[in-house]
């Protein structure tokens, strides 16, 4: 069997199930389980009126009778034969349908073997269930009487996702009995893999019966990954932020793997941005996103836990209180709730703070985070400084680390912090940064797409990358002129480039928005002109 394919053919099974679109085509059968449940009752007791039961339960209408005139198997022509028999030998039908249903440990291949030996010759009761031959489908209905676990069958269905998953078939030789415990064996192991695979369904024989019978159809058109909202919605992101959802997938992969990621870059490349509305993204909520920003003052008591002072309302007597800091109630909140539900702690300009001081115990932590099966071992928790209560990071607490490259406090960050954190670069000079100014104006500001050559140009210029320009400072919310982009450059990038100067030959003057614009214009000249050199040459060639 071709694992790969299995595997994609229950993942969209899976959705059929949690759509309801199976549990919609499962009434009838349970309904036709319990008629003739019934009519086993009887028919095991001896009881009178156990043929008209029978007769109930061999009548039964439904979905799966779609292709037989008026969907009612009773116009079947073995169904007609059983019940004939029944008319016309009641006491020879009775013992075998007792056999076929006996209350003991018979196999369902020695069930099937006992009741057709008993049936009379008849030319439309024939057949092993092979191509046309629908004696076992007749017996089969009946075995439902037994329960969820003796489906219902037909060899072409079977047949079909046989072919398709590369499932040999039965042997030529197996009579009956043989075919549709072969049929068993293979729901059975739709149902293991299923399971192992982390779905709930299918619970029993008939569930998997159920999702060959949908799937049949499905195969006909080739089966298709179901809906992924979790794509979905990163794919909605990527389009309100101009990245490529490539990207943002890359960056949920890396979080679901280490839990723990920082962006870095320099000043103005959307790393606060994006980290806020991708964690809103992947949490499905925004009170499960908190943001908090570290600086020099900033402490371990602020962070996890610490004593506050207060002062009694009462008594005006001042004292102090333990109060929980961001990162304990965000742990907090995603042990008290679903475990599937992602919490997510976004921490601003994280290299600004003193790490080693603030995070603690956390180094450990949050290298060793506890999961549902180990919740209770020793090994992933350690005791808190203040409150001496041990402590856990839960598995779905996720966090977002941002970092200034343009900042001198990027050497603070040491080793031990990088080998539990993901660092996923933010610059100017690369994808998918380098393009999403341009894109921007092109979206929002088609006229003023020379500021992206403005921006590359002053970048070049300052040659050093963990310093560059970001395009966040020229995409306004409310679009951008020419004016507002004066403004931007006089107050914000000029005092920016100056202080990335210090210490270099290059003078200001070289940055200033009107010099930058006659460079460029210079720049094209030039190249105008080579062209037409270029050009010239080659016609009197």
């Amino acid at each position: 069997m071709d694992q790969a394919k299995l595997d994609q053919y229950l993942l969209r099974g899976k959705a059929l199930f949690d759509d309801g679109t199976i549990d919609r085509q499962e009434g009838y059968k349970l309904k036709l389980i319990e008629d003739l449940a019934r009519a086993r009752d009887a028919v095991l007791a001896g009881e009178k009126g156990w043929d008209s039961l029978v007769g109930n339960g061999l009548s039964m209408r439904g979905p799966a009778m779609k292709g037989h005139k008026g969907g009612n198997p009773t116009r079947w022509p073995q169904h007609k034969v059983i019940s004939e028999w029944i008319r016309i030998q009641p006491d020879d039908a009775l013992q075998a349908l007792q056999m076929l249903w006996a209350n003991d440990d018979t196999p369902p291949g020695e069930r099937i073997r006992l009741f057709v030996e008993r049936v009379p010759e008849h030319k439309y009761f024939h057949g092993k269930g092979v191509g046309d031959g629908t004696r076992l489908s007749l017996v089969a209905h009946l075995l439902m009487g037994l329960g969820q676990e003796y489906p219902p069958f037909a060899i072409r269905k079977f047949e079909k996702v046989w072919d398709y998953l590369e499932y040999p078939r039965p042997s030529a030789n197996a009579d009956e009995g043989g075919i549709y415990e072969y049929a068993l064996d293979f729901l059975d192991k739709i149902k293991e893999r299923s399971h192992a695979l982390g779905h709930e369904r299918p619970r029993d024989f008939l569930d998997a019966q159920s999702l060959v019978w949908t799937m049949n159809g499905i195969l006909e058109n080739g089966i298709k990954p179901p809906p992924d909202p979790l794509a979905e919605r990163i794919d909605a992101l990527a389009k309100k932020l101009l990245l490529p959802p490539k990207f943002l997938r890359e960056i949920a992969d890396l979080l679901k793997d280490k839990k723990q990621i920082i962006f870095q870059g320099p000043p103005g490349t959307g790393k606060t941005y994006v980290a806020r509305e991708l964690a809103k993204c992947l949490a499905e909520s925004d009170d499960r996103v908190r943001i908090v920003q570290f600086h020099p003052s900033y402490a371990y008591e602020d962070f996890v836990e610490g004593f506050r002072p207060v002062r009694d309302k009462e008594t005006k007597q001042a004292g102090f209180e333990l109060r929980e800091g961001p990162l304990r109630q965000m742990a907090d909140q995603a042990w008290d709730r679903d475990r599937d539900e992602l919490h997510f702690l976004v921490i601003d300009e994280i290299n600004r703070g003193n790490l080693s001081k603030i995070l603690g115990e956390l180094y450990y932590l949050l290298e060793y985070r506890a999961d549902d099966e180990e919740d209770d071992d020793d090994d992933l928790e350690m005791q808190l400084q203040y409150s001496d209560e041990s402590f856990a990071m839960p598995s779905n607490l996720y966090l977002i680390g941002t970092m200034n490259t343009a900042d001198r406090s990027i050497a603070l960050v040491d080793a031990a912090l990088r080998r539990r954190f993901y660092f996923v670069e933010f610059h100017p000079d690369e994808e998918p940064i380098k393009g999403l100014l341009r894109a921007w104006l092109d979206k929002y500001a088609s006229a003023m797409d020379w500021v992206a050559d403005v921006v590359d140009l002053a970048n070049r210029k300052l040659s050093n990358r963990e310093a560059a320009i970001g395009p966040s400072y020229f995409m306004k919310k409310d679009g951008l002129d020419e004016e507002k982009m004066k403004r931007v450059w006089k107050y914000n990038g000029l005092p920016y480039i100056e202080e990335q100067l210090y210490g270099s030959t290059l003078s200001l003057d070289e940055f200033k928005l009107d010099n930058l614009r006659k460079e460029l214009a210079q720049g094209n000249d030039t190249a105008e002109a080579q062209g037409e050199t270029t050009n010239g040459g080659g016609d009197t060639g």
